[in-house]
């Protein structure tokens, strides 16, 4: 039996493999789009592991295999054996003879590596503590989709250093792209967490202005992720000067869009006028997450499948 191919990080697919994917995702939205029925999954499983709550991720990934015709069971830790303290590998052994794929959306990223070791199926990283591949994938296929080629572009990533920005990290290695980064005092980027080597990819900026300046995309995260509420009110103080504002915008090309990979609060990491503003494209990015995972699963599934 052959090994099943994993989606843990974003650098687990090569830059052709990932272009195959935003093809695929363009073609199935636009079938989507069209209410033309395409079920390639039929007789197929999906089973959702959640140790964090998630609207976007739950709904994308649910939706999106029924729409490929296949099914999609939700288990909550606090619901299952996992929480009540199966080992992750005794899990992965038994729930992987019974489905063809699996999405865990949890804490350590340990988990989902030890689970997917175990795993007769593909695994798919639905978001942890270190990384959110699914998050990126869906949001460069928006970028994509409204300004081509990301290619040669440049991403500013202002506030927190977290899972989303780390996996920003692995993506300008992944497909060749400038990120500027700009996280306050203390809360600094370690490239090599991210396995990300050398600095032609990404450069790091004390001011977020000079991080915005001349980007073809802004983008940010709420200041305090799931997890790290006892540091709420200490990150309102460190973050103050990092709002994605209509200044910071400014400093950015006059195309450039803005994405958020919501849930966000306005007036903390980013101004009412921004999001709301004719540059930002959050809904895209938000409804694409369904398309992009369901080209995902396919090429998980499937391999290389052409229209």
């Amino acid at each position: 039996m052959a090994n099943p191919k994993h989606f843990l990080q974003f650098k687990d697919l090569a830059r052709d493999e990932l272009e195959h994917v935003f093809e695929r995702t363009r073609w199935i939205k636009a079938q989507f789009k069209r209410y033309e029925q395409y079920w390639p999954l039929v007789d197929r499983t999906l089973v959702m592991i959640f140790e964090k709550q998630s609207t976007r991720t739950r709904l994308s990934f649910e939706a999106g295999m029924h729409q490929l015709g296949g099914a999609a069971i939700f288990l909550s830790t606090r619901d299952s054996q996992m929480g009540r303290g199966e080992p992750v590998e005794d899990a992965a052994q038994v729930i992987s003879r019974m489905c063809d794929i699996v999405m865990i959306r949890t804490f350590e990223q340990d988990i989902v590596e030890r689970f997917a070791r175990h795993s007769r199926v593909p695994v798919i990283n639905g978001l942890t503590d270190e990384y959110h591949p699914c998050q990126i994938l869906a949001d460069i296929y928006t970028f994509i989709e409204h300004r081509g080629s990301i290619r040669g572009r440049t991403v500013a990533w202002i506030g927190d250093s977290n899972n989303v920005c780390y996996t920003w990290l692995q993506a300008a290695q992944a497909l060749d792209f400038k990120l500027h980064i700009s996280t306050p005092p203390g809360y600094e980027v370690v490239p090599a967490r991210a396995g990300v080597t050398g600095t032609g990819h990404h450069e790091a900026f004390a001011d977020p202005m000079d991080a915005a300046r001349g980007a073809d995309l802004v983008t940010t995260d709420v200041w305090t992720s799931m997890g790290f509420e006892a540091e709420a009110e200490q990150r309102l103080k460190a973050f103050a000067h990092w709002q994605v504002d209509a200044k910071m915008m400014r400093n950015a090309k006059p195309d450039a869009l803005f994405m958020h990979c919501l849930p966000a609060h306005r007036g903390e990491e980013v101004a009412a006028a921004v999001i709301d503003g004719p540059q930002s494209v959050v809904w895209d990015e938000a409804e694409n997450r369904l398309h992009a995972q369901k080209a995902l699963i396919e090429y998980l599934l499937l391999g290389r499948v052409s229209p």
